[in-house]
């Protein structure tokens, strides 16, 4: 038979019941092998319990003291009741100066006590029981996630100035710098917006004349990684020379907001917005046996159609395609995995059976911008239109040279 003697209002805070006439602490911490909330109990006194009924600071210091014993059981294991117990006496009933000395060497529970309002600088200067003396019966986890924010800053060696802070707020990267940063002006002091809102004005200034570009190569509504270092440089040169006071988490902040709004404009843009028609009938391949006709006089450039058959088709075991000229006897094999190209030329067609010679140049490429060039330049003029985007090169070995130390470079 179990009755609850005494429970908060906040069901959360540990609770006494009476299970089969002995008085026990019941509260709930960890989880099981099936990620089901474990219960724990241990017994208590009536003496415990009137201290428990009358004292919020000294029963919210037993349940962070608890709490480690908890959390050492694991699983499936129990808890150390004798452990438990021992805690009774000297927090239930000694002195403050003693209450913080049993702190300065125990494990307990800091996120407990500042998510119910403890004092952190108190805390940290460990002075337990002063810092209780702000404690509420109700819990805020903010307040514990904006703690360990600043923690992880100060391990990082970062200090925040307040206007810092309200660029980190208001892109809503104060809590975690992987969120996607959203602008969130209710977030900031009214008092700390203005200078928010001009920082944010010259991150926009910086990246006005620029985009961030779709990158049909890695499939989905992916964007180009270089439109969008090319962008983060620009805001965070502008930024920091502007606003020099500023650390580099506010920077950051700031340009990751320009790049990201850029990005999500981009994912709702066509593939290319200013394609080339051309007027030949091309047919475009895959290294997976893919394969698609455009024919001249339709109502879609031909660079775009050919940008939407690799957005449908690209993946990580598919980084070859091909466009062709099949009457001019000319295509380009694309080679996204080495960000290189060849173009081929028909140089003897074939006639009698006898296979056709075929001339193949190699030439590297510098990432997508590069590769939408040399499509539209195709397109529009075939092989002779790519001869200013060399060199090309047609012995393999020295292709290869070539294609090792600009990787070595980039490194």
């Amino acid at each position: 038979m179990r009755d609850v003697v005494f429970a908060r209002a906040n069901g959360w805070i540990p609770k006494v019941v009476r299970d089969h006439g002995v008085l026990r602490i019941e509260l709930g911490a960890g989880a099981d092998a099936n990620h089901d909330p474990r219960t724990f109990t241990f017994p208590i006194e009536d003496a415990h319990l009137a201290v428990i009924r009358g004292d919020l600071t000294r029963h919210l210091l037993l349940w962070s003291a608890v709490l480690p014993l908890c959390d050492a059981a694991g699983t499936r294991g129990a808890m150390d009741e004798d452990a438990a117990v021992a805690l009774l006496e000297p927090i239930l009933f000694s002195a403050p100066a003693d209450i913080d000395a049993l702190f300065r060497r125990i494990r307990w529970d800091r996120r407990r006590l500042i998510s119910y309002g403890a004092d952190i600088d108190l805390l940290d200067r460990g002075q337990v029981w002063a810092a209780m003396g702000s404690a509420t019966e109700t819990a805020d986890w903010a307040r514990v996630q904006e703690y360990e924010a600043s923690r992880r800053r100060t391990q990082r060696g970062v200090t925040l100035a307040p206007l810092d802070a309200a660029i980190l707020k208001f892109t809503g990267q104060y809590l975690h710098g992987a969120t996607i940063p959203k602008r969130r002006p209710e977030a900031v002091d009214p008092a700390l917006l203005p200078g928010v809102l001009r920082v944010i004005a010259t991150a926009e200034r910086a990246c006005a004349a620029m985009r961030i570009n779709r990158d049909p190569r890695r499939g989905g509504r992916a964007t180009d990684k270089r439109d969008w270092d090319r962008m983060a440089a620009a805001v965070d040169a502008a930024v920091r020379s502007a606003h020099p006071e500023l650390v580099d988490d506010a920077v950051a902040t700031a340009s990751f907001l320009m790049c990201s709004e850029a990005a999500g404009r981009a994912r709702n843009l066509p593939i290319e917005d200013d394609g080339v028609a051309g007027s030949s009938k091309l047919i475009f391949t895959d290294d997976k046996g893919g394969e698609e006709t455009w024919f001249p006089g339709g109502s879609g450039f031909a660079s775009t159609a050919f940008w939407e058959f690799v957005h449908g088709r690209s993946a990580a075991d598919n980084e070859v395609f091909t466009i062709e000229d099949e009457a001019k006897g000319e295509g380009l094999q694309l080679h996204f995995y080495a960000d290189s190209i060849a173009r081929i030329t028909t140089v003897v067609a074939g006639e009698g059976g006898a296979d056709p010679e075929y001339r193949v140049e190699y030439s590297l490429v510098d990432g997508m911008d590069g590769y939408r060039a040399l499509i539209r330049a195709f397109v529009s003029g075939g092989c002779a239109a790519l001869d200013q985007h060399g060199p090309w090169l047609t012995d393999v070995a020295e292709f290869e040279r070539a294609r090792r130390e600009r990787d070595a470079a980039q490194r």
